[in-house]
């Protein structure tokens, strides 16, 4: 069983913000599976399939973002999926937009969602996308920036990170997690040869 777990905070005032790219990907790889989050429970939506002969969640919690681990967390305790078999989508202001980083484990660097899952989970060693959304000209800009909508420009950017990280979604959802990883590194290094 796996659980690819998007972040962001829910209803139409935050669609479209920096904050919501998680919510973006598993919206969007639920999307090319034809698959709908229609079912509501542990204060998430969520939808349960087989795809390539593995059981999948595709979550969005409904919480805010700072407790986002209030819906994660008893999901998997409640399924019995192992933290090894998560991976959280989340916005990143130290990555710039158009970039993405895949990160086996790590601190929350200050994202709120990413710290209540440490904080719940009791662990750090969990899987995580973070999608660049670049960062505020001032520290005391943070609130209002992730808050906000990115430039056209920079849209543009973050649609082709959430694009490249929905690749990677689908890939590990077909071939495990290392080998995707593994196939994007070489993916990237043959376009980056090819310029």
């Amino acid at each position: 069983m796996k659980i690819i777990a998007g972040l962001g905070n829910f209803g139409l005032d935050y669609v479209g913000t920096r904050h919501n790219m998680g919510f973006e990907v598993v919206e969007g790889l639920a999307e090319d599976l034809g698959l709908s989050l229609d079912k509501v429970d542990f204060q998430g939506r969520y939808v349960k399939a087989n795809i390539e002969g593995e059981t999948v969640f595709i979550v969005e919690p409904l919480t805010y973002m700072n407790l986002s681990g209030t819906c994660i967390v008893p999901l998997m305790r409640y399924y019995k999926i192992p933290v090894e078999d998560l991976i959280v989508i989340c916005d990143d202001m130290a990555i710039k937009p158009g970039e993405y980083r895949i990160k086996i484990k790590g601190s929350s660097g200050g994202q709120k969602g990413l710290q209540n899952i440490i904080d719940n989970l009791g662990t750090t060693e969990f899987k995580r996308i973070r999608i660049g959304t670049g960062e505020p000209k001032t520290k005391a800009e943070t609130v209002d920036y992730v808050l906000g909508k990115p430039s056209k420009e920079d849209r543009e950017l973050i649609n082709k990170a959430e694009d490249e990280a929905i690749e990677f979604l689908h890939s590990m959802i077909k071939f495990g997690f290392q080998r995707a990883l593994s196939l994007m590194s070489a993916k990237k290094s043959k376009e980056n040869n090819a310029k």
